[in-house]
């Protein structure tokens, strides 16, 4: 979950983003780029060392907003935040009554297909047949992630391309003084710049994920985990409009304190270890504790490494769901399950006279 700080310099050609400095924030703060950069080299600083660039970073937009004007834009990160988060839970109702549904209605079919298969020669192909036992061998939550993983690869891949810079640092980068709000809250969620940051990330994903999902199973965990995108993306948005502090966020951390919350919360006494202190062990309760204390400090401090009002609402999102949010979000799924089920049944048809 750890990340670093990044000021990114350079210009892509394009006239607004001449200029420019642009302090990118792995869900973290803002570090002061140097007042008198040396010239014609692309640089990306992290920590103490300094890493050079193989392609020339991409500029933020010239923006000069004003604290009240800000707040004032709020409303529509508000509103798209319960809407976005209404419609994951509802698809993810619907996906798991078709999933039902198929499984019922091919349970015979599978069990021929097997019957079938055994008769057959064996298709040959050694690769193939270890990448078959390796994905068989995950657990649900493994493949479940697997997607995720995948597409938070993808979209580091992106970020190496020069000529989608502009699109990236608008699109998949958050920041309340931006033109774009909305889509950027849930495309940043899967937007790492640094191999360091998403491979943190996603390593903390890859190891919930087992209890994650045999907690809520696939299709919740998959509607609670991009609703906590856009809830920790807001959280943000709502922190830095009070402070004035600006700039554009990106990460899967917010999203990644959900699902960590929520399984330390069912799960408290849970022993957990640091990958690299494997000896050390701690309860999940005490985890939890000592990241929520830890956050909320740095929130008021103004501590500027990570951006802890998106790790803060994240978590607390996973605290209220997992004692609250079930029973009040998605055992309440029936009528909409229901209108689903009549509407692909159709009219019921007149008896004959």
């Amino acid at each position: 979950m750890t990340s670093a700080c990044w000021t990114l310099r350079a210009c892509t050609g394009r006239s607004w983003c001449q200029g420019r400095r642009l302090f990118i924030e792995q869900r973290s703060g803002f570090r002061k780029a140097p007042r008198n950069p040396e010239k014609g080299e692309s640089e990306i600083r992290g920590g103490p060392e300094t890493f050079k660039s193989s392609f020339t970073p991409p500029l933020a937009e010239p923006l000069s907003p004003t604290r009240s004007y800000i707040l004032k834009k709020l409303y529509k990160p508000f509103f798209f935040t319960v809407g976005f988060s209404g419609c994951s839970f509802g698809v993810a109702a619907i996906w798991q009554y078709e999933s039902l549904k198929y499984r019922m209605r091919n349970y015979l079919d599978d069990i021929r297909a097997d019957w079938l298969e055994k008769l057959r020669p064996q298709k040959q192909g050694e690769f193939r047949k270890q990448v078959n036992e390796w994905w068989n061998s995950l657990t649900d939550g493994q493949r479940t992630v697997s997607g995720i993983i995948a597409a938070n690869m993808l979209v580091f891949c992106l970020w190496r391309v020069p000529s989608l810079q502009c699109t990236m640092i608008r699109y998949f980068t958050s920041n309340p003084a931006s033109k774009s709000l909305c889509l950027p809250m849930i495309l940043s969620t899967f937007s790492h710049f640094s191999l360091f940051h998403m491979a943190a990330n996603m390593y903390v994903l890859w190891s919930f994920s087992s209890s994650i999902v045999s907690m809520m199973g696939s299709e919740q965990f998959l509607a609670v985990y991009m609703s906590a995108g856009v809830i920790s993306t807001f959280a943000s948005y709502v922190s830095k409009a009070a402070t004035g502090r600006f700039g554009p966020s990106l990460g899967a951390s917010g999203a990644i304190m959900t699902v960590l919350a929520a399984v330390c919360t069912k799960m408290p006494e849970a022993k957990l270890a640091i990958i690299f202190l494997p000896m050390f062990t701690f309860t999940a309760g005490n985890a939890l504790k000592v990241i929520l204390a830890l956050d909320s400090t740095g929130l008021v401090l103004g501590w500027k490494f990570f951006d802890h009002a998106a790790h803060l609402g994240g978590a607390l999102f996973g605290i209220w769901y997992a004692l609250y949010g079930h029973e009040f979000i998605w055992k309440k799924r029936e009528p909409l399950v229901r209108m689903w089920h009549e509407f692909r049944s159709g009219p019921p048809r007149s008896g004959a006279s």
